[in-house]
């Protein structure tokens, strides 16, 4: 909660870094300043050059003057850990464009087996952003020209860092002269654009647990004076979805939410796609008046090999089930399935009749043109040529490419040769769409309804582990495993137990479905590790923390002490 103190009386800690590039994913830092703030004015300092165990970039050197050799004998990250969380102690966090400096400051605490989630914090491009609406760029040079303010050593951490610290002293004193702002949370009410609704009295317990929410994805509770939850939602950033609900161009549902709730309360999620699966099964646990029905994935679509009506063959449903046929997808609109589907039935000779076709047991014209090995006549030289080419049309919705892409440029070879230009142009399409459209439809090398795989989905926090086994999903550490069935069903499979069961639930196709939709459109954030490629859990887990130990271990190596004193 924001205790009510006066911003003369608040710290604050301005912190500012160099690092090798843009993103805190794959690149580090290579120096950090922190400056402290109290009663307005600048009481401490503290710089030091970081080790970021990489090479620099030439154009980063250009740019900050930092050079390889600069840092080859700086100190690592963990080095000056204890230095920084001295320095944020009881203190607010601040930077000119937040999010990028925390970005790889949560990355570097991350690397070190460590999680850094300031409560609050105030960014000076933000308040800038609301303060000179009319300043064509809010750039930290632009903000300072414009207050007089001179940066001698830009681009270098400390330089920045202080010229940030003297353009929040100047933001500060003129909100307390002309908006009347003289509290932290005053300051983050400002900074975050929050107006509260007109005529609807909020409940200070409600407006202290709103400042207290963070920027990260999860699932968030309205609960009124009777300690009982009247809606439930997610969002992939909590701050700034609850902040919705208290401006004051707010529809009449939020208001009478708001006006209802007493408390406000919050679950942290690793990635939205948890926080969609929590929310799904809070609201059916939970009933709250406020929720409605949530989104049916049912829409989607999924390619089948159906193999209930004589020879197997490929078509499209949107009706997921474990009826013995395989299903692999999900698409997000039919044209994708169906080009897929007329790519296979175009590249591989498998029957494409109705029923009512196939049993008249006599070849089609599709035959003629060595289009389908006519399995509906029973003999068993074209059963077996048939299953041969629906082993082909396996391989290559597992992903296995070459032997389509081979069959094909032989085709258009052939074609070629003989001066059938025009059927040589037709494949010629097919190989263009196996190269271009393939890769971006396909999610899972394995049918859904069999699939045993697991799946590591990147994260700014920690990653999440989602685990598909026979069309079940497991979520690692959920908050609803208590059974801790994530585990359990990575020995079972690993030990052989797993058991013949009932049926996946409705229940479970529904999470199957959420879960496949997203991953879908989230695939750049997606690692699939397939079960069958290693012999115990162990050997998997080794696999999924080897980058991270690795990085770890060279960030926390012991190396001789520095004086970090300015």
């Amino acid at each position: 909660m924001i205790k009510q103190n006066a911003i003369t009386n608040t710290s604050f800690t301005v912190v500012d870094v160099e690092t090798t590039g843009l993103s805190a994913k794959s690149e580090r830092i290579i120096e950090i300043a922190l400056v402290k703030v109290e009663n307005l004015k600048i009481v401490e300092k503290f710089s030091s050059l970081i080790n970021p165990q990489k090479s620099i970039p030439f154009f980063i050197t250009s740019l900050t003057g930092i050079s390889d050799e600069d840092v080859e004998d700086a100190p690592v990250f963990y080095q000056v850990r204890d230095k920084i969380i001295e320095f944020l102690e009881d203190s607010i966090i601040v930077a000119h464009n937040l999010p990028f400096d925390l970005s790889f400051l949560k990355n570097e605490f991350r690397i070190i087996g460590e999680d850094f989630n300031p409560e609050n914090s105030i960014c000076t491009l933000k308040l800038s952003r609301r303060m000179f609406s009319s300043l064509r760029s809010k750039s930290l040079g632009s903000v300072a020209d414009f207050l007089k303010i001179k940066n001698k050593n830009s681009h270098r951490a400390l330089g920045d860092a202080e010229t940030t610290a003297k353009i929040l002293i100047k933001l500060i004193r003129r909100l307390r002269k002309e908006e009347g702002i003289e509290t932290l949370e005053d300051l983050i009410e400002y900074q975050e654009g929050v107006v509260l609704t007109p005529n609807l009295e909020i409940k200070p317990e409600l407006k202290d647990d709103f400042y207290n929410f963070p920027n990260a994805p999860g699932v968030y509770y309205f609960v009124n004076n009777k300690n009982q939850i009247i809606y439930i939602g997610k969002a992939k950033s909590l701050r700034d979805r609850i902040k919705s609900y208290f401006l004051k161009n707010a529809d009449k549902k939020i208001k009478k939410i708001v006006s209802q709730a007493n408390r406000l309360h919050h679950i942290i999620t690793n990635s939205e796609l948890t926080a969609l699966l929590l929310e799904a099964e809070s609201i059916k646990k939970q009933n709250p008046k406020h929720n409605k029905m949530l989104k049916n994935y049912g829409s989607k679509y999924f390619i089948r090999v159906n193999k209930s009506e004589g020879a197997p063959f490929v078509d499209i449903t949107n009706n997921f089930d474990f009826d013995g046929n395989d299903y692999f997808g999900l698409y997000h609109s039919r044209r994708i399935a169906q080009s897929i589907v007329n790519f296979i039935n175009k590249t591989f000779a498998i029957r494409e009749c109705n029923l009512k076709e196939f049993l008249k047991s006599k070849p089609c014209f599709l035959y003629d043109i060595q289009r389908c090995t006519a399995p509906c006549i029973g003999l068993e030289f074209n059963i077996q040529k048939h299953n041969e080419e629906l082993n082909e049309v396996y391989k290559f919705l597992f992903g296995e490419n070459q032997s389509a892409l081979n069959r094909l440029l032989n085709k258009m070879k052939y074609y070629a040769s003989q001066q059938e230009y025009e059927k040589a142009a037709e494949i010629k399409q097919l190989v263009d769409f196996l190269l271009n459209e393939i890769s971006k439809s396909s999610i899972l090398a394995e049918p859904i309804n069999s699939a045993r795989v697991l799946i590591e989905i990147d994260s700014a926090f920690e990653n999440d582990y989602i685990l598909l086994i026979d069309g079940k999903v497991y979520i690692k550490g959920y908050i609803y495993d208590n059974k801790n069935l994530f585990e359990q069903a990575l020995d079972d499979y690993f030990n052989n137990t797993i058991q013949t069961k009932k049926l996946p639930t409705n229940e479970d196709l529904e999470k199957l479905k959420v879960t496949l939709s997203w991953l879908v459109k989230h695939r750049n954030r997606v690692k699939v590790f397939y079960l069958k490629n290693y012999t115990n859990k162990e050997e998997l887990y080794a696999q999924l923390s080897s980058y991270k130990s690795n990085t770890a271990e060279k960030a926390i190596q012991i190396e001789p002490e520095y004086d970090y004193n300015i």
